[in-house]
């Protein structure tokens, strides 16, 4: 908001009216002249721009504040806007191309060769209320996002990106451990860097990034999953919601029962996200299934009925009595072609909900109960992380 005041700087004063506004611009004045960048005549302003190097590639806007509608496009820059208020909507851009000066030739990038390239890096958003905000085509890898607020209303647009987790040449030890491929804040990275036998790939928090875990990490996940939903992109969230579920496993403050039911979700299907760990569950399952099947619960012979009775001998009424004998495992020869068909139509029958109608042992129904409530589970599972991953 605009006060009677002036700065405590040398300012632009451009537009000052003694009624309306004494104080004018407040710009500060470029060095050697008496107006701001954006009131510096045409040529002033290109030739004090064409003078600025070396270049710093960093742009500080902490802590500063936003009072008229804003669009900044930018090039071969990281971005800081820790702790800035924006009072109306303003978009961070990255210019594709290299900017054109006025007299139409285009501004010479030869200070700015090497990398990192013309990409614009955001590096903080942290204490911003990002209602107002959107961000095109920048790099948010390093972005600090804890301590922000109505992340769920940031706009982002066009190819934006985040960090990922370590591909596998990072994680080569024993025992293995692997990361599904997902979209990944840079905090997480420094927290798990700073775990007791972190995993190498993750990289590690620059000076000045504070301490943040799981607690202030999970509704920053679940924040930016909601800006994705009502983006559109489903996909996209999937990866923030995997990201929240991690933290809430991770975090010191959910009850033990809590943390187990959370880590069997994630053993079994990542969360409901990853159909092949799903898969790979219930091909272990049917064929866990089989080989105690062939084992235990397939009957030697289908058992034949019997009907014992007894007739008088002047006649009239009579009584049977029809039973058969229970279903018995044979003493050997257990793994055979014919017993490992019977064995496969069972599972296969399970995951449709539908019961085989073989003769079994009492371990081989006790088996087929197992195997008709784990195995339709599994396949729901990975059909519901296809679903999460195609749909939009």
């Amino acid at each position: 908001m605009s006060t009677p005041e002036p700065p405590n700087w040398p300012h632009c004063a451009q537009g000052a009216d003694p009624a309306a506004d004494p104080v004018g611009c407040r710009g500060i004045h470029v060095p050697g002249h008496t107006a701001c960048l954006a009131h510096l005549a045409a040529t002033d302003r290109d030739t004090y721009l064409a003078g600025l190097a070396p270049p710093a590639r960093r742009l500080e806007c902490r802590r500063t504040r936003w009072a008229a509608t804003a669009e900044i496009r930018l090039r071969y820059t990281t971005v800081d806007f820790s702790h800035a208020v924006f009072e109306y909507p303003l978009t961070i851009a990255a210019e594709p191309d290299p900017f054109v000066l006025t007299g139409g030739s285009q501004m010479t990038e030869a200070t700015f060769a090497g990398p990192p390239g013309p990409e614009v890096r955001l590096a903080s958003l942290r204490g911003v209320d990002a209602a107002h905000l959107v961000l095109a085509d920048v790099d948010l890898s390093p972005c600090l996002f804890a301590g922000a607020v109505h992340l769920d209303q940031l706009r982002l647009e066009g190819a934006y990106t985040f960090d990922t987790t370590p591909s596998p040449a990072g994680w080569r030890r024993w025992p293995p451990v692997r990361f599904t491929a997902r979209r990944v804040l840079a905090e997480e990275h420094h927290w798990r860097t700073g775990r007791p036998g972190a995993v190498r790939g993750w990289n590690v928090a620059v000076l000045g990034a504070g301490r943040v875990g799981p607690l202030q990490l999970a509704p920053v996940y679940r924040a930016l999953r909601k800006a994705f939903e009502d983006g559109k992109h489903e996909p996209g969230a999937a990866d923030f919601y995997y990201g929240e579920m991690e933290m809430r496993r991770h975090a010191d403050d959910i009850p033990r029962g809590e943390r187990g039911l959370l880590t069997a979700y994630w053993a079994l299907s990542g969360y409901g996200l990853r159909a092949s760990r799903a898969l790979a569950w219930l091909g272990a399952a049917m064929l866990l299934t089989i080989v105690l099947l062939m084992a235990f619960g397939i009957a030697k012979d289908a058992p034949k009925q019997m009907a014992t009775g007894t007739v008088s001998a002047g006649g009239g009424k009579f009584t049977f009595e029809i039973d058969k004998d229970d279903p018995k495992n044979p003493a050997d020869d257990r793994f055979t072609g014919k017993r490992f068909e019977k064995a496969l139509n069972i599972p296969l029958n399970s995951v449709v909900f539908r019961s085989s109608g073989q003769d079994l042992t009492t371990a081989g129904t006790y088996i087929e109960m197992t195997s008709r409530l784990t195995e339709p589970v599994l396949l729901g599972l990975a059909v519901l992380a296809i679903r999460n991953r195609v749909k939009r």
